[in-house]
């Protein structure tokens, strides 16, 4: 059914309609907040983390760990909390996880230590983990799969972007007031989010349970996922220490195999591991992981060329890099069309192309490049990201039972969180052994990014030539849709009644 059917209606036997109630588009607007608060989080804070380290007087390692808290957290807990969202109720894990998001958001802008801040910014990132994926979950199994559906996702995907860019300008504006309006901004919004949410998210039966809850498969996923986050993150370390993020991703790895053992062994497993045999799952949640990588990797490369090197102030590079937001407008007008008319891979696979692209027009960049010589790689990768990243949300997504979309988000959300966390960590390793190489000039620094730019074209090459599998499937039609045995989806509009 549509989102502007009524409970006694049947399903469409014709095309799918892709139109939504005014209901039905007020719960999307509300699902879309907490992404778009996500993004505005990370943002803000990036830009704000040397204030903090000033006024705190904090060491670099602490600095640096007040932003890798908020990463560890989520990519740690996200796929235990996108199953929770289908174990536990989706509703109630958005509305529980979303009021802790508020509360220690809140506590991390009164903060006086490092250590409060690290503290707030993990368990921050462990709502985040539960949150996101019930908020996905709560969208795939309240629109009719199809173009509803699709569009429903592109608008959330186009959200998520245009919060991280706009929340690289807001962060620069609220910084210049004081650094503690990054923290407490978000508790303001969450708040909003959060009284909307209890009036339009509908009410839901009780999942039903025919087992107990897996705490083995659930103490060793997060264990995995952690010790993993913790290798991924110290990466960046290069050489530094390299024994102890080789101990840590051993251990994750170790980790991993025993959740898996314990999956295969209990009677009611955390996650069904023949989800895995999902081909286009599977591609979907690798195309995500290393487009998001190297999204991230070129925006931390690109900000600390304008700002280490050019000498810009963070301001002006939050308003130079505002441009990557441009997907926030494209993700939810032009990529519907394109989706539609070419099918996922096709779109998918032309976002991979057109990042390739646009991130080797930036290698050869120079030592005073202008504004308008560094735009068309800007704006191409905005489009880039409208193109892949929203499809992706979409395929990773599709042909899933509704049982199991909580788990899916999940999937897909700690592919992305370890996607930024690589492509972070492999750009600044990359980047601190060239450096090393070189002699401290101006001309040697520039070299440094260069060699660092090429991590993130090696991770949309990669991700073009697994998606580009895709391309040999043929798209799954409405009528191939409604043979397949699944859950119906609860619309807004039948939980209403």
């Amino acid at each position: 059914m549509s989102a502007t059917a009524t409970p006694n209606s049947t399903p469409p036997t014709g095309p799918t309609r892709s139109s939504m109630s005014g209901r039905a588009w007020a719960l999307l607007l509300v699902l879309c907040g907490t992404i778009f608060l996500e993004g505005i989080d990370v943002a803000m804070l990036a830009v704000a983390v040397p204030s903090i380290r000033s006024d705190l007087e904090l060491s670099t390692g602490t600095a640096a760990w007040v932003m890798s808290a908020y990463v560890l957290g989520y990519a740690g807990f996200t796929l235990l909390g996108g199953r929770a969202a289908d174990l536990l109720g989706r509703r109630r894990m958005f509305l529980v996880w979303l009021a802790v998001f508020l509360v220690f958001s809140s506590l991390g802008g009164f903060a006086t230590e490092g250590w409060m801040l690290i503290v707030a910014r993990f368990v921050t990132g462990v709502a985040a983990a539960f949150m996101t994926p019930a908020a996905m979950s709560i969208i795939t199994t309240s629109y009719e799969e199809g173009p509803q559906r699709n569009k429903a996702l592109l608008v959330f995907a186009g959200t998520a972007a245009g919060g991280f860019s706009l929340g690289l300008v807001i962060g620069g504006l609220l910084t210049q007031l004081g650094w503690r309006w990054v923290f407490f901004a978000p508790v303001l919004l969450a708040g909003g989010i959060l009284l909307a949410a209890v009036r339009l998210i509908p009410a839901e039966p009780r999942p039903v349970r025919t087992g107990g809850f897996d705490l083995g498969g659930a103490a060793a996923a997060a264990g995995a996922m952690l010790l993993l986050a913790y290798g991924i993150v110290r990466l960046e370390h290069g050489m530094n220490g390299w024994p102890l993020t080789l101990a840590a991703v051993t251990a994750g790895l170790l980790m991993a195999a025993v959740f898996v053992a314990v999956e295969r062994r209990t009677a009611s497993p955390l996650v069904r591991l023949g989800i895995l045999r999902k081909a286009a799952m599977v591609r979907a949640d690798l195309g995500a992981l290393l487009f998001v990588g190297s999204f991230f990797g070129f925006q931390f490369v690109v900000t600390l060329y304008l700002q280490e090197l050019r000498g810009w102030s963070s301001l002006q590079t939050a308003i130079a890099l505002v441009v990557l937001g441009v997907d926030a407008v494209l993700a939810p007008t032009l990529t519907p069309r394109l989706v539609n008319r070419f099918g996922n891979a096709r779109v998918i696979f032309g976002g991979f192309v057109l990042a390739i692209a646009s991130y080797g027009l930036f290698l050869p960049v120079g030592m005073d490049w202008s504004y308008a010589a560094m735009f068309p790689t800007l704006i191409l990768t905005g489009t880039a990201f409208a193109l892949a990243y929203g499809p992706l949300t979409i395929a990773a997504t599709d042909g899933v039972e509704e049982r199991e979309q909580g788990l899916a988000g999940g999937l897909l959300a700690t592919a992305t969180q370890f996607g930024s966390a690589v492509g972070i960590s492999a750009v600044t390793a990359v980047y601190g052994l060239a450096a090393a190489g070189g002699d401290g000039s101006p001309q040697s620094t520039l070299e440094a990014f260069r060699a660092a730019l090429t991590v993130p074209v090696v991770m949309v090459v990669l991700g073009a030539l697994i998606t580009s599998f895709g391309l040999r499937t043929r798209p799954r039609t409405q009528e191939n849709r409604q043979d397949t045995p699944q859950s119906p989806a609860r619309t807004p509009a039948e939980a209403a009644h």
